[in-house]
């Protein structure tokens, strides 16, 4: 199965600035997009909603904000996810060394450009050429060439673009892609809702969720939160074509709606995964061979779950790829056609 109109639609949006905190100018873009399809929109703090005619039939939501810089002085750019996340004070470790470390060396060289965050217009363009962790501000600090005259709170996106080759989509996947699929929805005739939510990367989106849900939920919220998931291989990611979790750090899911959806898999020939008994293997592996395991992870339905004192539930659905947070982030083609059939089956759309 290849979409066209989904393609188009995708290629559209990544190319839109998104970044952590300033994401007014993509809620736009979605808005229109959004309303071209017949849904009907309205803004809220951190929060974009697009509904059908019968808004409480299926409940998605995909956050809407991708990584990029903030300038933070004369020519001076820090990580916005770690600034929107206020983890930037100066006797503040809660932004690990070993992480920074890593970020560091993922933007070299990449292309950024400037933008005004409500209106995205563009306000020039650089490369960095530097990054490092700041030992007074424990926090990562750029260099970038050409963007000298930007005053600080401009926000700075990375230069994106689609590319499809042999079979896998490329780009700053995480998490355009679900949004494209969500708008997608809407052009088959969805009548649920869709919420596109602003700073997960900086961990606060699900707040935004949850007022929303304070204020117009009904007594049984059952909300599908769609995302990527990363692999370290693409022969990791290719094992299978959708990745489900029954839990993660926060929270246990929903399991009849875990279930709902593992039983659309099995008969539609849906390969799929659970992420968090793939990470718990994993973790035997480490702890014999006496390193440290990993994170079941912490996702925007884990922390509305655990904050909601049983307001909210749900389960989430996810798209397998490696390269997480950068620029070269793939998934499968296989596994998006898999993820927007899944998608129209818990939407009930023929």
């Amino acid at each position: 199965m290849f979409d066209d109109d989904f393609l188009d639609l995708l290629k559209t949006l990544i190319r839109k600035p998104s970044v952590v905190s300033a994401e007014h100018s993509f809620f736009r873009i979605l808005q229109r997009e959004l309303e071209e399809r017949g849904a009907k929109v309205t803004w809220y703090e951190g929060l974009l909603v697009a509904q059908g005619s019968d808004p409480f039939s299926a409940m998605f939501s995909a956050h809407s904000d991708r990584h990029g810089l903030i300038c933070t002085g004369p020519n001076e750019f820090q990580y916005a996810a770690f600034v929107s996340g206020n983890r930037t004070d100066l006797l503040n470790n809660s932004v690990s060394e070993e992480l920074m470390t890593k970020i560091t060396e993922r933007f070299n060289a990449v292309e950024v450009y400037a933008y005004e965050p409500w209106s995205g217009v563009y306000r020039g363009k650089g490369i960095i050429t530097k990054s490092y962790i700041c030992e007074y501000r424990n926090n990562l600090i750029f260099e970038v060439d050409g963007l000298e005259g930007v005053v600080a709170g401009t926000p700075i996106a990375f230069r994106d673009k689609l590319i499809l080759k042999d079979g896998r989509y490329s780009g700053q996947l995480d998490n355009v892609i679900t949004n494209a699929a969500l708008v997608d929805l809407f052009s088959h005739g969805f009548k649920g809702t869709a919420f596109f939510t602003a700073q997960e990367e900086a961990g606060k989106s699900w707040r935004y969720l949850l007022e929303w849900f304070r204020r117009f939920g009904g007594s049984t919220n059952k909300l599908f939160v769609v995302d990527t998931s990363p692999f370290p291989t693409v022969a990791t990611a290719d094992q299978q074509l959708l990745v489900l979790r029954e839990r993660d750090a926060n929270a246990n899911f929903n399991s009849e709606s875990t279930k709902y959806i593992e039983d659309l898999c099995v008969q539609n020939n849906l390969s799929f995964t659970y992420k968090n008994r793939y990470v718990e293997n994993q973790n035997k592996l480490l702890v014999k061979a006496g390193e440290t395991p990993h994170s079941l992870g912490s996702t925007e339905l884990g922390r509305i779950i655990a904050a909601s004192n049983g307001l909210v539930d749900g389960t989430t659905i996810q798209i397998p790829t490696t390269g997480y947070h950068t620029m070269e982030e793939s998934a499968s083609q296989e596994s998006v056609d898999a993820f927007l059939k899944l998608l129209k089956l818990v939407a009930n759309i023929k």
